[in-house]
């Protein structure tokens, strides 16, 4: 059974930084896809980030609106993912949700398994 867990949120002021953290169970990261999606009360789940691990290494993929500011990592012996946040603004507060799917980690409506979500908050 795939289980995810987030930690790592809290309150931080404009230009800070935070790292997330999604301690998983019952999967293996070289056949899953793992992602970082976040939402805002009265708006949809966006996504924010994703990488695909393999033998050879790993590929990322971000959304604009952070790409340059947050980092996706994935540290398989301690099956844990990452996302290292900089350069936060108060745009980026939100509720933000671990996820994993074996085939596609881009689109809410595609994605199986979620964690419980780590709130993040940034004060101008």
């Amino acid at each position: 059974q795939v289980q995810l867990v987030e930690s790592g949120g809290g309150s931080v002021q404009a230009g800070g930084s935070l790292r997330l953290s999604c301690a998983t169970s019952g999967l293996f990261f070289s056949s899953y896809c793992m992602a970082w999606f976040r939402q805002t009360p009265g708006k949809e789940r966006e996504w924010v980030s994703t990488i695909e691990v393999s033998p050879i290494g790993s590929t990322a993929t971000s959304a604009d609106s952070v790409n340059g500011r947050f980092t996706i990592s994935a540290d398989s012996a301690k099956n844990t993912l990452y996302l290292a946040m900089s350069s936060l603004t108060p745009e980026d507060t939100a509720m933000y949700y671990c996820a994993a799917d074996r085939w596609s980690c881009n689109s809410v409506s595609y994605v199986k398994y979620w964690g419980q979500g780590t709130q993040v908050t940034v004060s101008s």
